[in-house]
């Protein structure tokens, strides 16, 4: 049976040098599990102007409900002003009061997530008051949901508490490699290396398993019981790595939503970020078959 994941937060309209896309983690990780054959539903919200209404043309043509996507007739639709360092790192501005903001409480979500087989959010949907009490009503509301936490960090915005409630709200969190050291400043841990750090966290707040991506350097996990595992980046031509964190998610999940071990997961979830940084954008297609493929034939680098 396919697995039901529930993605909340944000819709966005990328704004990049080249022209704009739609983006949002939420977005691109149903569109991901879409893609690998699971049940992924977004739940967002959109202004009620011309963005909005692109929004749900793309949606649609991505292949994504927007069933549980509302549309709010005071606050505009997200947008996102991204550019690229030299290292092909992305550095994100994005607009604040947008329509994201404020993702009401719903019959129709209540349902959603009490039926999911994960609830997956991010941070940045807890900026302002109503979207970050609408998640916090979902995540009571789901508790036999696996609850995934994806902490990328935003610039502007970090509250300390609101990450610490998400935190012992969470069953797996996601952290970038290069955000432990603030990180473990803002929440006193130890960051002398990756599984003290994971461990400490997962301890403190009783999470089962912490992923943290780096880059070309591949992916590292800790599970409170089965200890670390690692696997090292793949030899590849980056052309940008817009969505592979989702798309490393994405793989990671179904993997582990299906009974696959840790290092399977793991192992999947990696080479699904790798071959998204291959293409262009978060959305190009491919499958768990491409995938697959893409790991006999890939080399990959030595571990640092």
């Amino acid at each position: 049976m396919n697995k039901k994941i529930v993605a909340f937060g944000e819709v966005v309209w990328d704004i990049l040098p080249n022209g704009k896309v739609l983006g949002g983690t939420p977005s691109n990780m149903v569109f991901r599990c879409n893609s690998f054959n699971e049940q992924g539903f977004l739940l967002s919200r959109v202004g009620d102007d011309e963005l909005g209404n692109e929004a749900f043309e793309k949606l649609k043509e991505l292949e994504i409900s927007d069933e549980n996507v509302q549309v709010d007739s005071e606050f505009p639709t997200g947008t996102v002003h991204i550019s690229f360092d030299e290292n092909f790192e992305a550095r994100y501005i994005v607009t604040p009061e947008v329509a994201f903001d404020h993702i009401e409480f719903s019959a129709e979500s209540l349902k959603l997530v009490r039926d999911a087989d994960c609830l997956f959010y991010g941070l940045l949907p807890q900026r302002f008051g109503i979207s970050k009490n609408t998640l916090r009503e979902l995540i009571k509301e789901s508790p036999d949901s696996i609850h995934f936490f994806d902490l990328k960090l935003f610039e502007h915005f970090f509250n300390a508490i609101v990450v610490q409630n998400l935190l012992l709200s969470s069953n797996i969190v996601r952290i970038k490699e290069k955000e432990i050291d603030f990180l473990s400043k803002e929440l006193n841990l130890n960051a002398d290396n990756l599984e003290v750090f994971s461990s400490e966290l997962s301890g403190k707040y009783k999470i089962d398993i912490v992923l943290i991506t780096r880059g070309q350097n591949g992916v590292f996990a800790y599970h409170y019981k089965k200890g670390a595992f690692s696997d090292p980046g793949y030899k590849i031509e980056v052309v940008d790595n817009i969505g592979s964190g989702m798309a490393f998610l994405a793989g990671f999940l179904v993997y582990y939503l299906n009974g696959k071990s840790m290092q399977q997961s793991l192992n999947f979830g990696n080479a699904s970020g790798a071959i998204n940084t291959t293409r262009r954008g978060a959305t190009s297609y491919f499958n768990k078959k491409d995938v697959l493929a893409f790991m006999k034939s890939t080399p990959k680098n030595n571990m640092p």
